[in-house]
């Protein structure tokens, strides 16, 4: 097994602007954790980052601020930055070809947001063949409510984890992701 990294959209958006991330605890830590760890066991990272099409959005807009990698994860040791403009990160990127170059049968998911971003490039992956191992203490998610009703982000996670165990992805926690690497 030959697995690749990828954390996706820990953007500023998600820590000073519209969107907070409130669930699990502790997230980018261990999102940090799990890059530092993945760097010294050799494991090629991607780190994707979103914007939106629309540049009148108020949320991700290219180059702003909140646009802007998390500081913690600019700094930190990757092999590519990828830009996407929608959930999955397969989609009009050139993810798949870098997973190829670098020889990943594996995809391990980390990131934001839980049910949307890593949710979708998780089912894109196993469309693709590759094995998914989704991080579920790596991933995180906020409260919502919009028309379609309410959802804390506890109950979003939890979903989202469940569903993924089913039959796309190995949802695993990350001190076992670790065990692994060694």
């Amino acid at each position: 097994m030959s697995r690749a990294l990828l954390v996706i959209d820990v953007q500023r958006e998600y820590f000073d602007g519209a969107l907070p991330i409130t669930h699990p605890a502790g997230h980018l830590e261990t999102i940090l954790r799990v890059m530092d760890e993945a760097a010294k066991a050799g494991v090629p990272t991607a780190v994707v980052r979103h914007h939106q099409a629309d540049p009148e959005s108020p949320i991700f807009q290219l180059n702003s601020d909140m646009w802007q990698l998390h500081p913690e994860v600019e700094q930190r040791p990757k092999d590519v930055v990828i830009d996407k403009q929608l959930p999955g990160s397969f989609t009009n990127t050139s993810l798949a070809e870098w997973l190829e170059s670098v020889g990943a049968d594996t995809i391990s998911i980390a990131g934001y947001m839980t049910h949307i971003c890593c949710d979708t490039t998780a089912r894109q992956g196993a469309h693709r063949g590759l094995k998914v191992e989704f991080l579920s203490d790596a991933t995180g998610t906020l409260d919502v409510e919009n028309e379609a009703g309410a959802a804390t982000g506890e109950q979003l996670q939890t979903s989202t984890l469940v569903a993924q165990q089913m039959f796309i992805s190995e949802v695993i926690g990350t001190q076992d992701w670790l065990a692994r690497l060694t």
